[in-house]
């Protein structure tokens, strides 16, 4: 196994055990518990941010929604990141230079993209099949209704789009080996002509591509 490899399988292992805690929020996202939270991105292990939820919210009479946020935080930044590596640990993909620039991850082929890894939409209006067929509208429906706050953009993206038949799309983002597989597959048959054109009203344009992870 190489190092890269230990590293997927060892934040493969750390993220599967938060699947024992119902995936629930309780509360509202904003950026007063945002802050209170801040701490999900410096704790690389499940044990660890487990303990520190206990030394901040221990004593709060919402004390379990406090853990659903912090550990639906926790898992979703360090599921992110990783899935991140997955993309520029090929040698066809370049890193940003500016890992603070939200509009762009990686290049590939010179062209820059942001990730996005999401769970099929409960308010999407098709079903998966439905989807699966018609790419490109599920894509335009993702830019105009998700990521409201700060990270929504009109730029180019490649999203991930998780589904479970049995319902529990969230867990897959924890499929790191499996889902780097499909990055691999996907990136060694990058075609820059195969990309899906969007065409905004403010006069500009993204190109996007969507990466189907299906169980």
């Amino acid at each position: 196994m190489t190092e890269q490899q230990a590293y997927w399988h060892r934040v493969e292992q750390e993220l599967k055990k938060r699947w024992a805690y119902p995936y629930q929020w309780g509360i509202k996202q904003d950026d007063y518990h945002d802050k209170a939270t801040h701490f999900i991105y410096n704790t690389a292990t499940f044990d660890e941010v487990m303990a520190t939820i206990q030394e901040a919210f221990g004593k709060s009479k919402d004390f379990y929604k406090w853990q659903n946020y912090a550990l639906n935080r926790w898992y979703n930044f360090h599921a992110a990141v990783a899935v991140e590596q997955c993309f520029c640990a090929l040698p066809e993909v370049v890193p940003a230079l500016n890992a603070k620039n939200r509009l762009v991850d990686f290049t590939i082929q010179g062209i820059p993209f942001d990730h996005k890894t999401s769970v099929f939409p409960k308010k999407y209006p098709l079903t998966a099949a439905q989807a699966y067929a018609d790419t490109a509208s599920l894509i335009q429906w993702l830019y105009e209704n998700q990521s409201q706050q700060r990270r929504k953009h009109h730029h180019n993206r490649i999203f991930i789009m998780l589904y479970a038949k049995n319902g529990e799309h969230w867990k897959l983002k924890a499929e790191l080996l499996w889902l780097k597989e499909l990055i691999d597959n996907y990136v060694w048959n990058f075609n820059p002509e195969r990309l899906y054109r969007f065409d905004w009203d403010t006069g500009q344009y993204a190109l996007a591509d969507l990466i189907w992870a299906m169980q």
